[in-house]
């Protein structure tokens, strides 16, 4: 067994975030939300302006550097907002200085990286976690449980679409954008939250064959793709991506057939309950049209309840509901995926280890 830092059970838990950008508000407001458990202490990012406008939203204390922030910031667990390809070093700073990660996805952009972060981690005796908030969406706690009650019987076909739209000013935004080396394309940065359906729903993946392409935007990396997924239980599917749909995000979308089960959840970021039919009835099914839900954000409405659990680990009162072991498996379907296309070949995982 792993021994970490003991529980906080006398004072609130203390944050401090790395990156004020597009995706650090939702944090912000998901700390606010737990402040009778937890405060944000500290913040930091290279972009004056980007740090002014944080620090008097937050009230937070600014710092110029991770390690200005490191040195002089007393939080239990630290924040990865930054771009992608930083999340490895950075992971492995804060780990060395005993402090807890919190990571953005994707994890890393490379394969070693992610485990190097795992086993930094491990030998510090600290959690990494991995934010994986679209688990705690009302649809997918519904879907997970059809499916870990078994409702479905045998699980046939698997289908995921996520046609979204990025435009170009959208990559000019940030130099990173749009990189390998610190972004990803549409299924690692994008797509990302619908990659980790892929086992957290369905199960380890046997092999995969995938087809990239950059169709229209500037950038190194994919703006399309398309994978054919078999899983070790037998499924086939298929998982169909691109940042192009015209003239604004179309659907974000999971749908499985079964012996016994069919559902498909779609709206703009599988929001929306659109088909739950099952041979059995069970008490789950009255709860449809309340988890069905309105948003013009595809983050959804996760954060909360994904700092609930975090907060709850560090009190010692839970366990994580995404570590980062658990954030691997979705790492590994994105590698296969880029190995795959790049080769073209198909791609069986585990990885080598």
């Amino acid at each position: 067994m792993r021994q970490y830092p003991p529980p906080v059970t006398d004072r609130k838990i203390r944050f401090a975030l790395v990156g004020c950008g597009r995706i650090a508000k939702n944090h912000f407001a998901a700390i606010r939300q737990h402040d009778s458990r937890s405060e944000l202490v500290g913040i930091c990012d290279i972009d004056p302006k980007a740090l002014a406008e944080a620090a008097a939203s937050t009230g937070a204390t600014p710092y110029n550097s991770l390690s200005e922030m490191l040195e002089k910031c007393e939080a239990d667990a630290f924040i990865l907002t930054t771009p992608s390809g930083l999340h490895p070093e950075q992971a492995i700073q804060i780990a060395e200085r005993g402090r807890h990660v919190i990571t953005e996805k994707p994890m890393a952009t490379r394969w070693e990286d992610g485990k190097r972060m795992v086993a930094a981690c491990d030998a510090a005796g600290v959690r990494l976690f991995v934010v994986k908030q679209n688990r705690r969406n009302a649809t997918l706690q519904l879907l997970k449980r059809a499916v870990e009650k078994k409702r479905f019987g045998r699980i046939y076909m698997v289908n995921l679409n996520v046609f979204w739209t990025r435009p170009q000013e959208y990559y000019d935004s940030a130099k990173w954008r749009g990189t390998w080396e610190y972004d990803g394309g549409a299924f690692m940065n994008q797509a990302s939250h619908y990659v980790d359906l892929v086992d957290w729903l369905i199960g380890p993946v046997e092999s995969l064959q995938a087809y990239t392409a950059t169709l229209e935007r500037d950038i190194e990396v994919e703006d399309t793709g398309v994978i054919s997924l078999r899983w070790r239980n037998g499924a086939l599917g298929s998982m169909n991506v691109t940042m192009l749909a015209y003239p604004k995000n179309l659907e974000g979308s999971i749908t499985i057939l079964g012996e016994k089960g069919t559902v498909r959840i779609g709206g703009v970021a599988v929001n929306d309950v659109q088909h739950w039919e099952f041979a059995e009835p069970d008490p789950d099914d009255e709860k449809i049209k309340d988890a069905s839900y309105q948003t013009t954000s595809v983050y959804g409405f996760g954060h909360p309840l994904y700092y609930d659990n975090v907060i709850k680990v560090l009190r010692g009162e839970a366990e994580p509901e995404t570590d980062g072991r658990e954030g691997l498996k979705s790492l590994e379907v994105l590698i296969a995926t880029y190995l795959s296309a790049r080769d073209g070949k198909r791609v069986a995982l585990p990885l080598d280890y």
